[in-house]
């Protein structure tokens, strides 16, 4: 498999460690139909475009992402 991580570039206040995610377990949602994949690894939470993967992936604090899972949860996220 391809190396599917691309070129990082640190942002200023960027605490977050250069992660090697090529060999990282991706999941999808539990029926497999989402667009997007989440890996746990390092104890951070990376997430990306199942169909691109590729594609730089997002890397979240377990604080971050269990702020985001609680509102979407709570339906902050509904485009409806």
């Amino acid at each position: 498999m391809a190396d599917s991580t691309m070129q990082q570039h640190p942002l200023a206040g960027w605490n977050k460690p250069e992660l090697d995610l090529s060999t990282a377990d991706w999941r999808s949602s539990s029926e497999g139909r989402g667009d997007v994949e989440i890996a746990f690894v390092e104890g951070f939470v990376a997430m990306r475009n199942a169909r691109r993967p590729d594609s730089p992936s997002l890397i979240f604090t377990p604080a971050e992402w269990g702020a985001f899972v609680h509102s979407a949860r709570e339906g902050e996220f509904d485009l409806t």
